[in-house]
């Protein structure tokens, strides 16, 4: 997925295990393996997430375990580098007793790292945060998303901004360097001129060009900036304004990073689709629970997106465990592709028949001053295929 700003906590290869109400001698603890980088480039996403999915499993250890047996979640750090990542996986799956299922990354080309293996030893490998709809194609029968894919974000962008704001010309600009930036920016394009818009230019950039690249901007009527990297975002923000465009940019999940927006004040007209707004403005039932119960687990983070993402993965697989009434792995697998309306805190989630990729809405935010605000949440009627 994206990277995200991160503060000087650092999480540690862990197992969590917590036994409450579960008295001794109970049956055989059900394991469960993460990967989530604490540390490198996606310790951003990562961090926050592996949080929400710890706090998943202490609730659910707390209300007795899953069918009567407590859960042990080990967590090990990808170091944001595939090769690790692999290795990880493997050494996960290598322990004893292994786990029944994984979850967990935000990187496409790193879940790519980590679930062929799980799958050669067939476990579901169940990703919090990377959005790309091929995914479940480059590893069939056991790779599941519990996130939305770029294909259904980059649609409600494109409605928004046809429908909402009647834009009928874009620019479209776009890291080259990212799978995802490179995803997003043509599932974008394909459904804003499917819609009757017309894409007026397309740049590619990567970092080190970036503001070279974004030099003579065509006048258009709205933006839509496919980028990965909070600073190449914040760059790409401002070259746009110095080049004249005063018009909305509209951008991915990415823009979603904690602390991007609220230190300058100045910058308004930015609109990104994410997961769910998470702000303590939000009345929504299940983000105030959720905030409350974070707020008691790490009283000086604030949740965002991407902890509640890691919060409803690990729910999300307890529930199939449940559902499975074995813990079988490939029990698991059929429970998990069978489930309907899930009720997390990013929305309720369905698997439809014969797809890995859940059918949930998405959310459209505002920044204006600094200020984020939820504009509302999309469920997009056209959707790219993948």
């Amino acid at each position: 997925m994206v990277l995200r700003q991160v503060g000087s906590w650092l999480l540690a290869t862990v197992v969590s295990c917590v036994f409450a109400a579960t008295p001794c001698g109970a049956d055989q603890p059900i394991v469960l393996g993460a990967l989530y980088n604490s540390t490198g480039q996606q310790a951003g996403l990562d961090v926050p997430s592996s949080k929400g999915a710890r706090l998943a499993v202490d609730q659910a250890n707390a209300n007795g375990g899953v069918l009567d047996r407590p859960i042990v979640l080990s967590i090990q750090d990808g170091q944001s580098k595939p090769a690790v990542v692999k290795a990880k996986t493997a050494e996960l799956l290598a322990s004893s007793p292994a786990p029944v299922a994984l979850f967990g990354l935000s990187d496409t080309d790193l879940v790519l790292a980590a679930a062929p293996t799980a799958a050669r030893d067939k476990r579901v490998f169940l990703t919090s945060g990377a959005t790309s709809p091929l995914l479940p194609a480059e590893v069939p029968e056991w790779l599941f998303l519990a996130c939305f894919g770029d294909n259904v974000q980059a649609a409600a962008a494109a409605e928004w901004a046809y429908n909402d704001h009647n834009a009928r010309t874009a620019l479209v600009l776009y890291d080259s360097s990212h799978e995802y930036t490179r995803l997003l920016q043509k599932y974008f394009g394909e459904r804003f001129t499917q819609l009757g818009g017309k894409v007026s230019g397309k740049r590619s950039f990567i970092s080190a060009t970036l503001e070279q690249s974004l030099e003579k901007l065509p006048e258009v009527e709205m933006v839509f900036l496919s980028a990965e990297v909070p600073a190449d975002i914040q760059k790409a923000v401002r070259a746009i304004r110095a080049a004249g465009l005063d018009c909305p940019i509209v951008g991915g999940d990415s823009f979603d990073s904690a602390g991007l927006w609220e230190k300058d004040a100045v910058v308004n007209d930015i609109y990104y689709t994410t997961h769910a707004y998470l702000g303590n403005d939000n009345k929504n039932e299940r983000v105030v629970e959720f905030r409350k119960a974070f707020a008691q687990a790490y009283p000086d983070t604030e949740p965002d997106a991407f902890a509640a993402l890691g919060y409803d993965t690990a729910r999300l697989l307890l529930l199939a465990i449940q559902e499975s009434k074995t813990a079988a792995p490939d029990d698991i697998r059929q429970a998990l592709s069978g489930i309907r309306k899930f009720e997390g805190v990013t929305g309720t989630l369905s698997y439809p028949k014969d797809s890995r990729i859940p059918t949930k809405a998405v959310s459209l935010i505002e920044v204006d001053g600094g200020k984020l605000r939820l504009v509302r949440e999309v469920l997009p009627k056209g959707v790219p295929a993948p």
